[in-house]
């Protein structure tokens, strides 16, 4: 190991070194949380994907930051030996934010008032890398196109929605956003798989637009592994003149997809083609079997999250036996789509183990009834019909109407404000057997 040091300007735009692992290598030749990753093998850092990609070498040159002064460590270790170094933030050089104007955009739809970071537009390849964010293409320039081609980020997540140049444009607001296929091709040639979702906007990228957006995206495969098709969501603050899928128009979405679904099965091995699980239960269809969603590419999407439901309680219901008594009732919250799915689960629930589940199903007063899902409920909505209701002796709330650190819901109330409001005890759950396994 050699160290040297000399002044260095401009820290802002390097990796903040936020922890390091106990008796890794970070630690071992004297890297420190709040010291900054500035290049390794003379390749300046721009996120944590560099920092893997340049990072993945036996022999390596780390230069840092430290108090304005620079430190270059020489470093020789095994492949297999990680750096132990985890970063404040995933890029170091900021989001690239989405320049679309799409018409259906949910964060356009936000009131305010909310959290500054709800209102973030992101429309950055790295991120649907790292995290599964979906991202529209529009802004790639030829330095980005040249750092796929050098480190073949894949997968990637692609809001396609349509296939149509003119309409894609037209649905994106940008001429930027017309060439998606291009692209698409041009990813493939490179060796990246995508992901892709369509937002269905009845009467304008549905019908004809659809088969074609379809066809489309099948002639790409393998490089287009998988398409999602989600309903359009409208908040009340929606002033576009759009309307949201009808339980009759999500009826006739299912019966049109299943001979793509078939056909694709017979000729790819995979259906290719996901309905979001809101489709089903607005037309009041049987969920698909679990085979049928193949790798379950898009449960961020709403897709495939009520089978793993219904699997998750077929294999928990042969365990679970009579509990203790008790005399108090679990009040557990739920959105308004899911209702009769964890309704009847919780029925039988009750009746094996004879404890007194409550099932409160919120109407998203805050967003406007049309939102039906769990993760968009608000804090006051939820404590506002917990009263109308009857508040129980002690509430479960799904997990994913609070941030990722479950802490705070979209109208920034905690777990610790909601108990006080309520007085009662509040618990998370995100599946059964969370809410079997709470005390």
């Amino acid at each position: 190991m050699r160290r040297r040091a000399k002044t260095a300007h401009d820290p802002e735009r390097y990796g903040l070194v936020e922890s390091v692992a106990l008796d890794g290598i970070a630690e071992e030749i004297g890297i420190r949380p709040g010291d900054r990753i500035v290049s390794i093998n003379g390749h300046v850092l721009r996120d944590v994907i560099d920092f893997q990609f340049y990072g993945a070498d036996e022999g390596l040159t780390i230069a840092t930051l430290r108090d304005q002064r620079e430190i270059v460590y020489e470093v020789e270790r095994d492949l297999d030996e990680e750096l132990g170094i985890e970063f404040a933030a995933p890029t170091f050089d900021g989001i690239r934010r989405c320049r679309c104007h799409c018409s259906f955009c949910f964060v356009h739809q936000m009131p305010p008032g909310l959290r500054p970071t709800l209102y973030l537009r992101d429309d950055d390849y790295r991120y649907s890398f790292l995290f599964g964010n979906f991202i529209t293409l529009a802004n790639l320039d030829e330095q980005d196109w040249a750092r796929l081609a050098e480190q073949r980020i894949s997968p990637l997540y692609v809001s396609v929605h349509a296939t149509d140049p003119a309409l894609r444009a037209s649905l994106m607001g940008t001429p930027q956003a017309s060439d998606v296929v291009g692209q698409l091709r041009r990813l493939g040639e490179l060796g990246i798989e995508v992901h892709t979702q369509i937002v269905l906007v009845p009467g304008i990228n549905d019908g004809e637009a659809l088969s074609r957006t379809l066809a489309d995206l099948a002639g790409l495969y393998p490089t287009v592994q998988s398409i999602a098709l989600v309903p359009v969501g409208l908040t009340r603050y929606h002033r576009e003149g759009l309307r949201t899928m009808a339980a009759q128009d999500c009826a006739d979405l299912a019966q049109a997809i299943a001979p793509y679904q078939a056909s694709f099965r017979a000729s790819l091995g995979i259906d290719l083609v996901y309905l979001a699980d809101e489709i089903y239960l607005q037309a009041n269809l049987p969920i698909p079997p679990a085979e049928r969603y193949d790798e379950f590419a898009h449960l961020e999407n709403g897709v495939g999250l009520v089978r793993l439901l219904l699997d998750e309680w077929d294999e928990l219901r042969p365990q679970v036996s009579a509990a203790q008594p008790s005399s108090g009732r679990v009040s557990v919250v739920c959105g308004a789509l899911i209702a009769p799915v964890l309704g009847r689960i919780l029925g039988e629930l009750a009746g094996l183990t004879g404890l007194d589940y409550h099932l409160v199903p919120v109407i998203n007063q805050f967003f406007g009834p049309g939102v039906t899902v769990s993760g968009l409920l608000t804090g006051q909505d939820v404590v506002a019909e917990l009263r109308r209701q009857g508040i129980g002796d002690r509430v479960v709330l799904p997990r994913i109407m609070f941030d990722s650190q479950g802490a705070r819901t979209l109208d920034d109330l905690t777990v610790e404000g909601l108990q006080h409001e309520l007085g009662v005890r509040v618990d998370l759950a995100s599946s059964l057997n969370e809410l079997l396994a709470l005390p």
